[in-house]
């Protein structure tokens, strides 16, 4: 049976749709949020200086185009499993859908491998002094066992987490309030760009790094069979969740930028922990470094967890090795699948930076929205099963069209580390094509 067939039958599952607009809102919002401001406010200071707002808001406006397309194809077809099969629906070629999903199982990966760096950094040293790479091999280890232990400890500590890291971006806004009302902080900062930059050149590569703070909402399409009234909850959720993410953001990079200068931002790996203490209002630099850390192992852990789940359906469906698809007896969570990802990512911490990295997800999600994209315009000519979101044409032309303004600001390395992945991918999918070959000739 091939995905698009599978993903046309009738769902059996008989799941009961018992997420509400406000718990699929939640959802989507712990998703997004947190652990990219809180890792990359300093680097995107060091693209464009104190105006960081700027690229916040770009990378908020063209995340909401993609938005618009997932919200479609999603209420369109709410029993699929996502872009991937959006794209065996659209294409019909199972390359393509293969390095869709090949793409964000690969995303997953090396974001994780990021957060781990930024969760080993300044915000970890408030405790413990340990090299970062080390830190970040620990860590990671921690995030598999827990992740192997079940989803649902994990997921009761998500909305909690949430909570906490949301309270943590208002404690920066807040604390630099307090600094400006009584005379410190430089509000001019944030209209400043980095001296001998081009304003329009360096926001747009500075939203290259905001871009990655935006991306996480893909996963909420796996969870829409258990929404209730999907087309009419589903997109008030998901552009509500990335307009409040949005407006955190801005408010939190304008803050930074007022209460330091952009160098001082860009040389710390815990950026909002380095403004707290500057504003001088009394609240504990080991408070603020916790709620860091939850922030960003929350965002580590649900990586984790969509990297490992996806890599296990892959290996049911037989796309990859089917070891993947091997379970713990007791626990019934995919081991090989978690172990496996969790190597990949302690390896790729020794082989870029935390920007480096956070650009390679940006990449690799950009082919798939790009796909998801062009999938909504290609569909159109087909009703669909549910009554459902219809984004405005012009809307996913402007997210096909900002998928590729965006891959043309990234630089050389990035590209060719994201190569070497995709091509890693097609050779994977042909060895697994010649592998199913050979077994049906063999059983004939």
């Amino acid at each position: 049976m091939t995905t698009h067939e599978a993903a046309t039958r009738p769902v059996e599952t008989g799941v009961k749709r018992d997420i509400t607009g406000k718990m699929l809102y939640l959802f989507i919002l712990g998703d997004v949020l947190g652990a990219g401001v809180y890792a990359l406010v300093g680097q995107i200071a060091g693209e464009v200086g104190g105006v960081t707002w700027a690229p916040m808001l770009v990378a908020l406006v063209l995340a909401l185009l993609t938005a618009a397309s997932y919200a479609e194809l999603v209420t369109k077809y709410p029993h699929a499993g996502g872009s991937a099969v959006f794209a065996e629906r659209a294409y019909k070629t199972p390359v393509v859908s293969f390095l869709v999903g090949f793409c964000m199982l690969a995303a997953g990966v090396v974001s994780a491998s990021g957060l781990a760096l930024a969760f080993a950094g300044d915000y970890l040293a408030t405790f413990i002094d340990v090299p970062p790479v080390v830190g970040a091999v620990i860590f990671l280890a921690a995030i598999a066992a827990l992740n192997a232990r079940g989803i649902k400890e994990s997921v009761r500590a998500n909305l909690v987490m949430t909570m906490i890291e949301t309270t943590g971006l208002v404690l920066v806004v807040v604390a630099v309030s307090v600094m400006l009302s009584g005379g410190n902080g430089d509000l001019g900062r944030a209209v400043q760009f980095e001296s001998g930059t081009a304003p329009v050149v360096a926001i747009f590569g500075a939203a290259l790094l905001a871009y990655y703070s935006f991306v996480g909402f893909e996963t909420s399409a796996n969870v829409i069979e258990e929404v209730k009234d999907p087309s009419r909850v589903y997109p008030k959720a998901l552009f509500g969740a990335l307009l409040t993410a949005g407006v955190l953001y801005v408010l939190v990079g304008t803050a930074a930028s007022v209460a330091l200068p952009a160098d001082e931002l860009t040389e710390s790996t815990g950026p909002l922990l380095s403004v707290i203490e500057a504003t001088n209002t009394g609240i504990p630099s080991w408070l603020f470094s916790a709620i860091a850390l939850v922030a960003v192992a929350n965002g580590a852990l649900l990586t984790m967890i969509m990297s490992s789940r996806l890599a296990y359906g892959m290996g049911k469906q037989g796309l990859i090795p089917s070891a993947f698809s091997k379970v713990l007896p007791q626990r019934g969570t995919p081991w090989v699948a978690i172990v496996v990802t969790t190597v990949l990512a302690m390896l790729l911490t020794v082989t870029g930076s935390i920007e480096t990295l956070a650009e390679t997800v940006v990449l690799l999600l950009l082919f798939v929205f790009l796909s998801t994209n062009v999938a909504v315009l290609v569909l159109r000519r087909d009703k669909g099963e549910e009554k459902h979101f219809r984004a405005w044409t012009a809307l996913p032309v402007l997210g096909a069209l900002s998928c590729i303004v965006l891959l043309t600001q990234q630089s050389g390395e990035v590209w060719l580390r994201g190569g070497i992945i995709i091509a890693t991918g097609a050779v994977l999918f042909a060895v697994m094509r010649l592998v199913r070959r050979n077994r049906k000739g063999a059983d004939v």
